[in-house]
């Protein structure tokens, strides 16, 4: 899972697609495809912009939830939160320079 999480955020293109799904989840691959040609002139055929989404989706950082004939995507952040407390650890004590000399 981790793999697909790194590949998934290893391009631009998606990481500026989930900072869209930040400012706004729940959007339609049409609102998604609108948002990247407006605000960031990024000119992707909405075939380019599924498969980008159905990556982030593999790495489970989007869920996509079906409303009658319209397909919604939301941001998952639960992926990231196990990637960071995968590594984060308790910070250790500070201790004295003087007692770790010997």
């Amino acid at each position: 899972m981790a793999d697909d999480l790194f590949k998934a955020l290893a391009d631009p293109t998606r990481r500026t697609i989930l900072d869209e799904l930040t400012q706004k989840s729940g959007q339609t691959l049409f609102e998604i495809c609108s948002r990247l040609t407006m605000k960031h002139q990024l000119n992707l055929s909405r075939q380019a912009v599924s498969q980008h989404l159905a990556a982030l989706e593999a790495a489970g950082l989007v869920e996509t939830r079906r409303e009658g004939r319209y397909k919604f995507h939301d941001l998952n952040t639960a992926p990231l939160r196990r990637i960071a407390e995968r590594w984060l650890t308790p910070a250790a004590p500070a201790q004295d320079p003087e007692e770790s000399t010997p």
